[in-house]
This record gives C-alpha cells, structure tokens and sequence, in this order.
C-alpha cells in the first residue's frame, strides 16, 4: 500500500479548504480543468461508466446564458468568477463499455435495454465523480465555489442541445478567494462528528 498523504496536504483538501464564492481576477487556464479531469477519471464508478460529462466556460455569451437559469443570488458571483465548469452526467455512458470493460463482454448490448438503470447509475456515479472533481481541482492548486441552485433543464438547454447531457452543478473556478471581499468565504458551518453521523457493527 502507498504511503499515506502527509496532514498538511489532507488539511488542504478538506479542513482547510472553504467553499469560495468571489475570486481574485488571475483568469483560471482551461488546461487546469483538464488536468483536474486526468486525475479524476482513475477514481471508482458504477461499472466503470464515468458518466460524468463537463462543459467548461470561459467568459463570454455562452456562460452569460447559462447565468440567466442560476437562482438570483449566483448569479453576479458566476458572471465575475475566472471559470466556470457545468457538471453533467450521460445516461449513454454504456456506448464506451468496450472500452471502459473489455472484460464484461456484450455489456454495452445488455445495458441498451436497460434505460432506468443507465440514468440511475449515470446520475449516482456522476455526483461521486463530482466530489472527485471538487477534490481533484483543490489538488491542482485551485479555489471552487460548488451551486446546486439552479434550472437544470434550463441550462441544458443552453449547452447540452446537442449532446442530450443532465445538468447536475454549476462550479465556480478560481486561484484564490478575493482578498477585498469580507463574504468571499463565509464562516464555516456546523459539520457532524463521526458518531452522529456513522455506526460501527
């Protein structure tokens, strides 16, 4: 088994680490999401499936209408961050089973048929994949401010025409909280210690 991490880079990932809702203007490389992927995609998933879809925005016409179907108060925060990134998820991620399990072979024959399960383990493995990028962007030196509030079919509308991808977060992407802005991070909530939150059989 490897090492484990020492406390400074946990405390980094976790402890230490707030959710950042205004950002320095330093503009955020689209190249860092990609290299926050590389390191997520080698994390588990259902089956493999890696539903998890990503839709990167720069600033520009193309995120000012996806701001339009964020809840009133992301909206300014989303217009002036760096990056934003669209986390989505597919229910088609069985068309890459040859490549994503060779081993299971007729897999992507078998689960053809099998709609509601694809968008269950397509929705489930997507929000795990989530964290993974969440953790993955942290990583890489970068502050994030996660939104949940949102019109989901809205926004894919917007970005995911084409593709037929499910909007599931909107994450907002910077290299460091604004230093001129008190509510740039806001105090810590409440979290739950291990025993009101786990049991031990």
């Amino acid at each position: 088994m490897a090492n484990p991490l020492d406390s400074t880079a946990i405390n980094r990932l976790f402890s230490e680490a707030h959710t950042t809702h205004t950002f320095t203007e330093e503009p955020v490389d689209p190249a860092l999401i990609q290299q926050a992927y590389e390191d997520l995609r080698w994390a588990p998933t259902g089956f493999n499936a890696q539903p998890l879809r990503l839709t990167v925005l720069t600033p520009g016409a193309s995120r000012d209408a996806v701001v339009e179907h964020l809840m009133d108060s992301n909206k300014a925060k989303t217009k002036a961050a760096p990056l934003t990134v669209v986390a989505a998820y597919t229910a088609d991620w069985h068309e890459h089973m040859p490549t994503l399990a060779p081993q299971r072979d007729g897999a992507r024959e078998s689960f053809e048929k099998m709609a509601k399960m694809r968008e269950t383990v397509g929705q489930q493995s997507a929000l795990i994949q989530i964290g993974y990028l969440l953790l993955a962007l942290r990583a890489r030196g970068l502050e994030v401010g996660p939104m949940t509030g949102l019109d989901a079919e809205g926004v894919d509308q917007v970005v995911h025409a084409d593709n037929g991808w499910k909007t599931l977060v909107v994450i907002n992407v910077g290299h460091a909280a604004d230093p001129h802005d008190e509510s740039a991070v806001r105090p810590r909530g409440g979290r739950l210690e291990f025993a009101q939150a786990a049991q031990v059989l």
